[in-house]
């Protein structure tokens, strides 16, 4: 589906927790930090998602986003735009900020118009969701070519506070925003009007906020966030994101999942 002609007009079932909702750990004895259970502090990419309940083309896209999110070594986010709803089906899960984000992208990469389902991928391009071809291939083609995750990003915690600890850049971009993003527990859908009328539909990952918790500048930094904001969530994770000048998105240089207690 794409926005272009009509802006005018305005799988699995769900048997195994992810990765980001396990929050198992360990206690170090000898700072009380419990840190994340063994993980990958350089997943091999982050996938973002935007779909939408109402529109026919999204669910092969999110029956493969549903695989996707339970790979550890990916970070998946799904983030459900509102601008389908017209069509006679006000998604349940949709955000305007969501669908912000999506503009600016569409800006960030030069594009005239968005549509679902967009997979970004690392932040640097976009192919079609559906095919996983495409979205294996760039994961994969970034992750040889140095335009994966090549910053390393580590979560430890205490009873109060979640800690951040962000790597060293090496070469590449040495400015970026820490961004955290918060997303729903699965959920299942039954969507009763719309192009996708009479369907029942799980929904991984579904973005419900996002904020920027602070800097990085290139050099190995800490942050920390209040557990109290973190348990009130369904899931968590951090992106380490580089920002043009004129504020637009660029390329993700690092991610992590945040696990709760």
């Amino acid at each position: 589906m794409t926005m272009g002609s009509r802006k005018s007009l305005w799988l699995a079932a769900l048997v195994l927790a992810l990765p980001a909702f396990a929050g198992a750990g360990h206690a170090d004895n000898a700072g009380g930090v419990e840190k994340e259970k063994p993980g990958i502090d350089r997943p091999l990419g982050v996938v973002e998602l935007f779909t939408s309940q109402g529109c026919s083309s999204c669910p092969p896209a999110d029956a493969y986003f549903a695989e996707l999110a339970g790979k550890e070594d990916i970070v998946a986010l799904a983030y459900h735009v509102d601008y389908w709803d017209y069509l006679g089906w006000q998604d349940t899960l949709g955000r305007k900020e969501n669908t912000e984000r999506q503009y600016d992208y569409m800006r960030a990469f030069g594009s005239r118009s968005v549509y679902t389902p967009q997979a970004v991928i690392n932040g640097r391009v976009h192919v079609n969701g559906a095919k996983r071809g495409e979205v294996d291939g760039a994961l994969a083609r970034m992750s040889r070519s140095g335009e994966g995750m090549h910053v390393p990003v580590k979560v430890s915690r205490t009873s109060d506070r979640v800690i951040i600890d962000a790597g060293d850049a090496g070469t590449g971009p040495s400015d970026a925003h820490v961004v955290i993003v918060y997303f729903d527990a699965p959920r299942t859908v039954k969507i009763a009007q719309g192009e996708n009328s009479g369907r029942s539909m799980t929904y991984w990952n579904a973005v419900t906020g996002i904020q920027t918790a602070g800097m990085w500048h290139g050099k190995s930094q800490r942050y920390e966030l209040p557990m109290s904001e973190i348990i009130k969530k369904g899931g968590c994770a951090v992106l380490l994101q580089s920002v043009g000048k004129d504020g637009m998105p660029g390329p993700i240089l690092g991610a992590a999942f945040i696990h709760k207690p």
